[in-house]
């Protein structure tokens, strides 16, 4: 439960309102061990420390936080003095992590508004790449994202610090940016995909101002580090919430400069199944995090670029290219072409070409290529995507019931069930076959014979 104030005012830009211990529901309790030792010892050592972010957020929702973070007066090379168990990282943010075995809290220094010299603040055309400008609690206050976002729990008396009014907004469910939300966005335009993600974590509406730069300023995702956008990714869609991220980045017109070919996937005349397979994924997705179980970013991507690579292919074969090459060809363009605007690690386009290919061989039942895809390594991904498509034909839902009873067999019973299996079906193709069309001039007069059943055909 949050209480609106302790005084029932909402405070000034840079004025902190203090919440004290019996107005607000935080509790150490709720708080790792890890996080406390970090914030008693630098209190102890006569540095003021806060827990600050998400974690300050979460609890007051009544959630329970992944991770503690830590904002403090001292500077990380007097943090790394007090932790033996401490290593600095990064560039653009000179931080602190301290580690406590599988837990590492991350701490930074107050941020400060304005370099005197003594910093190390770098903008290039209005981006912010360099930002190790040292300040007090109430600038760090102001050069944070969002107003929740700028919560401070204050270990010294257990109060809540806000100067930005994140308490209101956080009672008035909304993602609010502070500062003037142009700035914010050009300083860093991946501020944009971290509003659409936290609103749909959150089931947080982004108010008005906040979300009104997105039409303008979204091709300056195109800018961004493609490697920062995979690791953005894979919080979106990877983090248990990513059906309602695709759905925010859709709403926001955010996700056509992150993943513009499954944008325009997803607004063709034919989108329906493409789109049923997409969100019927990040909700298995969504399930399986919640569940604590594990979770590939090959399978996910092999779902993102699945009706990009199917469209291009049919085009190459409605232009006379045979299946396997079209095939080939789009897969090769489609991977190239996202990779320029999310840098997807080869371990794991790897791992999508294979999920892809394999869905041809699906449909080869004779026992010996059957028995040879159930022990092919990526086997079990490729079969759950089958399933995943299964929607789109009555052929395919028969073919990937046909594999699931396979798998409920013992050793004997395979056997003696592929003995009897279809021996002539014809030899795979290079990738999942898309609708065969002969280009018009080819057509002659009179009736036409019925071409082969193609695996996924729509």
């Amino acid at each position: 439960m949050i209480s609106t104030s302790d005084d029932g005012n909402a405070p000034g830009q840079g004025i902190f309102r203090v919440i004290p211990r019996s107005h607000h529901s935080i509790s150490r309790k709720n708080i790792s061990n890890g996080a406390l030792r970090v914030l008693y010892r630098l209190h102890e050592a006569g540095f003021r420390a806060c827990l600050v972010g998400g974690a300050v957020r979460d609890l007051l929702l009544g959630n329970r936080p992944k991770d503690f973070d830590v904002a403090t007066a001292a500077t990380p090379e007097q943090v790394r003095t007090l932790f033996r168990n401490c290593r600095l990282i990064g560039r653009r943010f000179r931080l602190a992590h301290v580690v406590f075995g599988r837990e590492i809290v991350e701490v930074a220094t107050f941020r400060g508004s304005s370099d005197d010299g003594s910093g190390d603040r770098h903008l290039v055309d209005g981006r912010l790449v360099r930002d190790n400008v040292y300040g007090t609690i109430e600038e760090d206050a102001l050069r944070r994202d969002f107003t929740i976002n700028a919560l401070y729990y204050d270990i010294a008396d257990f109060s809540v610090l806000d100067a930005v009014g994140g308490m209101d907004d956080l009672q008035q469910r909304q993602l609010r940016l502070i500062g003037d939300p142009q700035q914010r966005y050009r300083e860093d335009p991946v501020r944009m995909l971290r509003a659409a993600r936290l609103a749909a974590k959150l089931d947080f509406s982004i108010e008005a101002a906040t979300a009104a730069p997105f039409a303008q300023l979204g091709e300056l995702l195109c800018e961004a580090a493609p490697a920062r956008l995979f690791d953005e990714s894979l919080k979106l869609f990877l983090g248990g919430y990513g059906l309602a991220s695709l759905h925010a980045l859709e709403r926001h017109g955010l996700l056509e400069h992150v993943f513009p070919a499954t944008a325009r996937a997803l607004q063709a005349a034919d989108a329906a199944q493409f789109r049923a397979l997409l969100e019927q994924t990040l909700a298995n997705t969504d399930a399986r995090v919640r569940e604590d179980k594990p979770v590939t970013p090959a399978f996910l991507f092999a779902a993102m670029l699945w009706g990009p690579v199917r469209q291009r292919a049919q085009l190459g074969i409605d232009h006379g290219v045979d299946a396997a090459t079209a095939w080939s060809q789009a897969v090769e363009r489609v991977l190239r072409e996202q990779a320029q605007r999310v840098a997807i690690p080869r371990r794991f386009t790897l791992a999508v070409e294979e999920i892809w290919a394999l869905q041809a061989r699906f449909e080869q039942r004779t026992r010996k290529r059957a028995l040879r895809l159930l022990e092919h390594p990526r086997f079990r991904a490729a079969y759950d995507f089958l399933v995943m498509r299964s929607g789109e034909s009555p052929e395919l839902e028969e073919l990937a019931r046909w594999w699931t009873h396979l798998q409920s067999l013992g050793r004997d019973e395979l056997v003696q069930e592929l003995a009897g299996a279809a021996t002539s079906a014809p030899e795979p193709t290079a990738a999942p076959a898309v609708k065969r069309k002969r280009p018009r001039r080819r057509r002659r007069k009179g009736k036409a014979t019925p071409a082969p059943a193609a695996e996924g055909a729509e």
